[in-house]
């Protein structure tokens, strides 16, 4: 079977209790899920591999709307800057607080990328940071039957 790659995460909207800026994010950000593809060139980052919240401000919701999203991949990591610079682009167009990106790979181990916005939120065209958690889990398997 060929490597897979799991990439999944979550983007958290603006917790505001103004009512109108919490609409006029929320619609901005549903714009920008839905203008994203549904079929795209690999590395792919289509529409349907993202949650897109009801507008009600009330279902789903205590403070902060959570975008969720996720999707299987062969070996993506090889095209790594590739996946990031289409997500990259997707957050620009976005109003969020925090975004993370979790990647599993069956080779290098599982990789955390984290988004956060230097002020109380990113609004669309604001830069970008991003850093990188990395963890390798190392699994040692001993045939016991041999051991006699």
């Amino acid at each position: 079977m060929d490597q897979e790659t799991i990439v999944y995460g979550v983007i958290k909207d603006v917790a505001t209790n103004d009512t109108e800026f919490q609409l006029k994010t929320r619609r901005i950000n549903a714009q920008a899920l839905l203008e994203l593809a549904e079929f795209d060139t690999f590395p792919y980052l289509t529409s349907s591999m993202f949650s897109i919240p009801n507008e009600d401000l009330l279902q789903g919701v205590y403070q902060t709307q959570v975008i969720h999203f996720a999707a299987s991949y062969q070996a993506v990591e090889y095209h790594w800057e590739d996946w990031m610079a289409k997500f990259e682009a997707l957050l620009k167009k976005m109003y969020w607080v925090s975004a993370k990106v979790h990647m599993e790979t069956e080779l290098s181990g599982n990789h955390t990328f984290i988004w956060e916005s230097p002020s109380d939120y990113h609004a669309p065209s604001d830069e970008l940071t991003v850093r990188c958690e990395w963890e390798q889990e190392l699994a040692f398997h001993m045939n016991t039957r041999n051991m006699r």
